[in-house]
């Protein structure tokens, strides 16, 4: 448990306590302000069960890796094992050179900014809110996930989980509801990441009547007051998060961080398809590999195109086209049989309409994309190596 005054890595806490309380919504003696509202609606995740989450603050003690005024950082990282987190990314996420890299600087930062504080060297602690920009399904909620598993494991925040929300889960619909509101979700992120989706959309300048800067004002107090132990991304498309920190200079001052999100090539897309597939138990056979190529030389042109979670809807597809297959087959099927994707379970796709009046793919993705740019990162569901938020 923290000592009570101090964060996570055992600094005194800057805020004046009462204002930081206040600013959550919370009363020393508890009760119905103090409680957690049922109104949420956002996403929490937390680490799968019985991953290794390694916890900096019951086991891993920064005073042995200095001794004698020499720091052996290979014992941190040993200890907190964050070389797990970074190996994952390796594993899970296909291209992103640039992010990965960016991710392995700033674990480094958080490990020497360790090490420079048992060996009594000034050392205040980092600015940690971050901007993740990029188009959906490139892995933006994947890697907060694993950056809130890296905070977590060298103690800068009590709990390695996320809750990703957008504006629908911080803004009211009356005078008086959004503050209240907001600060139930950052309760509810205090101690982890909070990861708010399309955050440009709390603020709308063609409505005076709008109540998302009362959102953000309190955003803006939490973001200082409670940095000892809440980390905020905000994420979205690159151009209009530009305009938002524009729009709101306090806010994109206490972003330190901003990390891009390429969009995928062809050959990286398909990589990730073959991954998905062979994760899930299938194959696909030669034809359907040049057909899943085709696909998406078309799909990537067509309307609402989602990257990642494009391609694993997909691939969801070919698998139904397959079972209506071998469905009406009328014959015993083999192994071979149940776990081969063909050309023809792709072909079928209306991508490969000339006409495209059926426009069931790009609706199907239309409404992933409607749903957030997150997809249960760390879950089940997140296939494989594919960055799929």
């Amino acid at each position: 448990m923290t000592p009570r005054g101090r964060d996570t890595t055992g600094r005194p806490l800057e805020p004046d306590e009462a204002e930081r309380e206040r600013l959550l919504g919370r009363t020393r003696m508890g009760g119905e302000r103090g409680s957690v509202s049922e109104e949420f609606s956002g996403k929490v995740v937390a680490p799968e069960k019985g991953a290794k989450t390694g916890s900096a603050v019951d086991s891993v003690n920064f005073s042995q890796a200095v001794s004698e005024e020499v720091a052996d950082v290979q014992s941190v990282v040993r200890d907190s094992r964050v070389y797990e987190v970074l190996e994952e990314l390796d594993r899970e996420l296909v291209a992103l050179e640039p992010v990965k890299r960016r991710i392995r600087e700033i674990a480094a930062l958080l490990v020497i900014d360790r090490l420079r504080e048992e060996m009594g060297l000034r050392s205040e602690r980092p600015t940690l809110h971050m901007s993740f920009t990029g188009a959906p399904g490139t892995g933006k909620t994947t890697v907060a996930l694993r950056m809130a598993s890296i905070l977590h494991r060298l103690g800068y925040i009590d709990k390695g989980q996320l809750v990703a929300v957008t504006r629908d889960d911080l803004v009211g619909q009356y005078v008086g509801h959004t503050a209240p509101k907001t600060k139930d979700v950052v309760k509810r992120a205090t101690g982890g990441i909070l990861f708010i989706d399309e955050a440009y959309y709390l603020h709308r300048l063609d409505n005076e009547r709008d109540y998302g800067p009362e959102a953000i004002e309190v955003l803006l107090q939490v973001m200082e007051s409670e940095r000892q132990n809440l980390v905020v991304v905000m994420a979205g498309y690159k151009d209009r998060m530009e305009e938002f920190f524009q729009a709101n200079p306090g806010m994109g001052s206490r972003i330190a961080h901003h990390i891009h999100f390429p969009d995928y090539t062809v050959d990286e897309l398909l990589q990730i398809a073959r991954l998905m597939v062979d994760q899930q138990g299938y194959e696909l056979s030669e034809d359907a590999v040049q057909a899943l190529r085709d696909y998406i030389e078309r799909r990537i042109e067509r309307p609402r195109f989602s990257n990642g979670r494009s391609i694993r809807n997909a691939i969801e597809r070919a698998r139904m086209r397959q079972a209506n297959r071998l469905f009406e087959a009328n014959r015993k099927l083999t192994k071979k049989d149940l776990v081969t994707l063909e050309a023809d379970d792709i072909r079928q796709s209306s991508v490969f309409s000339d006409t495209q009046e059926d426009e069931s793919e790009e609706v199907g993705d239309a409404g992933a994309q409607a749903g957030g740019d997150g997809d249960g990162a760390g879950a089940s569901s997140e296939v494989g190596a594919s960055a799929l938020s």
